[in-house]
């Protein structure tokens, strides 16, 4: 209650509307599969193309499991290409990876930085494990503008940062060879301090004022661009630009160097485990990490071992070229002749992921999680997806696709509010795929069937895709154009060419009954998903728009009720509370989601003491009772039609 402690008006603002709900979004997508790259055991971000889910979890070239012995199709690629190009919106990520061997780090491609055993004061390596990860790393050092002036007498360093690396040289005649060195900041003086080391107090150790600009000396800040471009030409390089060299940088109270731009996300098995970024969203993008094996390194050691690297390529070479550090010093330079490159090498695909890794972990001490553990924390997802779990489900593959579906729809049912979209097996039978729906039952699942026929990218050869891409897609699609209480079914599939079997009326005839749902083709219209049914034996939960129109209307007053919880529970509250759900139902009966030519007809929400014992109320419970009458598809259009005189009256 407000306090009126003096006399005077008082302009209050109060509410005498219901609080209202707002419909979520129900078209939010979740694949979980075995892609080239990106994170395992980070959390997803959400992606909006294709062209953001390249950047991240690489192209569409083939997986190689197994050191190249089994090659299969790169079907959670296609999936994210049917989803998206069917209307899908928003899409999650989770990659699933499994190691050859017991290694964990064995996929990760790596580099030697020195040409020498052991190597050198720091490694570069893929950030994610992956045949992808074997990318050109290229180190491109660079000489900024002069940052020497003098100012009323004083010689100063304008621009330049504590533990920046700077070159200074003198350029009128006769030029001399530049030196480095490492500025450091003087407290005391509130001055910086140029040392040839990691020691102020080194006895080579210079101010500004022994250098004049204007008998030509200079003084540069060196600074390296990292490119990384992937094993793919078609793949967009990634470029991290002016990266200071020292380790210890600090730029406006954020480290900024080389090893903190491209820090590990998590800690390694080492004694000594290495600075971890702090910035996940980087992490999801950052393809590299460069370790810091012996130290404390500095950015003169840093530039030491990039100088001693490329001395001893080039000095294989015939004729041996320029060296970096003269190349560095040089002002007509190209940045072709600063630059230092690395092959990353031995990355792999390891072998194909079990259940296992489709289940994930959850590590409850650095709070990362793989697998649909990720999918957890993502309230908004509708729909879930193992796209090409199923390969190979009749050749040698189906205790873990079975399994895999199972883990599909229990994570389904325990997140309540999603659907679970399953792919049949590859070139499956009629007979087979019977055999596989037998074994579930969930009103939390949806099964498709066949595989679809498209148009591959990469080989320009038709191959065959599991189906729940585009089928999440065209959920989507339907629930943007039409609405999520319309069955998605009778829709187009854009991309396919056809299916792995063109499937006709009566055969359609047992598998709709058993909650297969089916593509079809037909003359003049094309390609269409033709079913929209749940694998659930309850003949209430028969279809799939009912099952996700429940979950929209649950999960949208669930978030919409929130404010209701501590409210002091009596007469007041429930009418709020009534008033609130029928405000929302209203707005659905309006919009032609439920059956009924009145809205009581279509509806009920009850909140009084005929819906809460006293036993309720003593323990703090308000119970709520909504009923709706959905509306179901016309599965089935029958039209009667029979002969009748001209004489006779209707």
């Amino acid at each position: 209650m407000p306090e009126y402690l003096s006399p005077g008006v008082y302009v209050e603002e109060t509410s005498f509307r219901a609080k209202s709900i707002e419909g979520l979004s129900t078209t939010t997508t979740g694949f979980v599969g075995p892609t080239r790259f990106g994170p395992t055991d980070i959390a997803p971000d959400v992606v909006t193309s294709l062209t953001e889910f390249e950047a991240t979890y690489g192209g569409r070239e083939l997986l190689e499991f197994d050191g190249g012995t089994t090659v299969i199709d790169n079907y959670v690629w296609h999936a994210v290409r049917g989803f998206f190009e069917e209307g899908g919106k928003r899409l999650y990520i989770s990659r699933t990876y499994r190691p050859l061997g017991s290694d964990e780090w064995a996929g990760y491609a790596t580099a030697q930085l020195s040409a020498t055993s052991p190597p050198g004061g720091f490694r570069v390596r893929a950030r994610f494990p992956g045949k992808y990860g074997n990318a050109r790393v290229t180190f491109t050092l660079k000489t900024g503008q002069n940052v020497l002036t003098v100012d009323r007498g004083t010689h100063l360093l304008r621009s330049v940062s504590p533990r920046d690396v700077v070159l200074v040289r003198h350029t009128k005649s006769p030029p001399s060879a530049g030196r480095f060195y490492l500025a450091l900041f003087d407290a005391n003086n509130q001055s910086f301090i140029l040392s040839p080391t990691n020691d102020p107090n080194d006895p080579h150790a210079v101010t500004p004022a022994a250098f004049d600009p204007a008998a030509g000396d200079e003084v540069r800040i060196v600074t390296v661009t990292v490119t990384v471009q992937p094993p793919t030409t078609s793949a967009i390089p990634f470029v991290a630009a002016n990266l200071p060299l020292d380790p210890q940088h600090i730029t406006a109270g954020s480290p900024d160097s080389l090893f903190d731009v491209f820090a590990p996300h998590r800690s390694l098995n080492e004694p000594d485990p290495p600075r971890v970024i702090a910035n996940l969203g980087m992490a999801r993008t950052t393809p590299i990490v460069i370790d810091q094996l012996t130290g404390p390194l500095t950015g003169l050691g840093v530039l030491e071992e990039l100088f001693s690297a490329d001395h001893n390529r080039k000095a294989r070479s015939s004729p041996p070229a320029s060296s970096l550090e003269a190349s560095l010093q040089d002002v007509s330079s190209t940045a072709d002749d600063r630059s230092f490159q690395l092959m990353l090498a031995n990355g792999n695909d390891g072998t194909r992921p079990t259940a296992d890794e489709y289940e994930g972990t959850a590590n409850e001490t650095d709070n990362l999680k793989t697998g649909l553990h990720q999918f957890e924390d993502l309230d908004d997802i509708s729909i879930v997806a193992a796209p090409g779990s199923t390969f190979g489900y009749e050749n040698g593959y189906q205790l873990q696709a079975q399994t895999i579906i199972s883990l599909l729809l229990d994570h389904a049912e325990q997140m309540r509010y999603r659907i679970a979209v399953l792919d049949s097996g590859d070139k499956q039978s009629i007979a087979a795929v019977r055999a596989m729906r037998s074994r579930f039952d969930s009103s939390y699942g949806a099964l498709y069937y066949p595989w679809i026929r498209i148009l591959d990218p990469l080989s320009q050869n038709e191959i065959s895709i599991p189906p729940s891409g585009c089928v999440a897609g065209i959920y989507a699609r339907n629930d943007i154009n039409r609405a999520v209480y319309k069955a998605p079914a009778n829709e187009v599939v854009n991309l396919a060419l056809g299916f792995e079997q063109f499937l006709n009326k009566s055969q359609q005839d047992v598998l709709n009954p058993e909650g297969i749902n089916c593509f079809r083709f037909f003359e003049g219209r094309g390609m269409r998903l033709w079913g929209a049914r749940t694998i659930s034996s309850d003949s209430e939960w028969m279809y799939v728009n009912l099952r996700r129109y429940f979950a929209y209307l649950e999960h949208s007053i669930d978030k919409g009720t929130q404010w209701a919880v501590f409210e002091p529970n009596g007469e007041l509250l429930w009418a709020n509370v009534r008033r609130t759900i029928e405000d929302f139902l209203l707005n659905e009966w309006q919009n032609g989601a439920l059956l009924g030519d009145k809205p009581e007809k279509a509806y009920f929400v009850k909140c009084d003491r005929s819906t809460m014992s006293q036993n309720d109320l003593d323990n703090g419970r308000l119970v709520c009772l909504i009923g709706v009458v959905p509306l179901r598809p016309a599965e089935f259009v029958i039209f009667r039609i029979g002969q009748w005189t001209a004489d006779r009256k209707v």
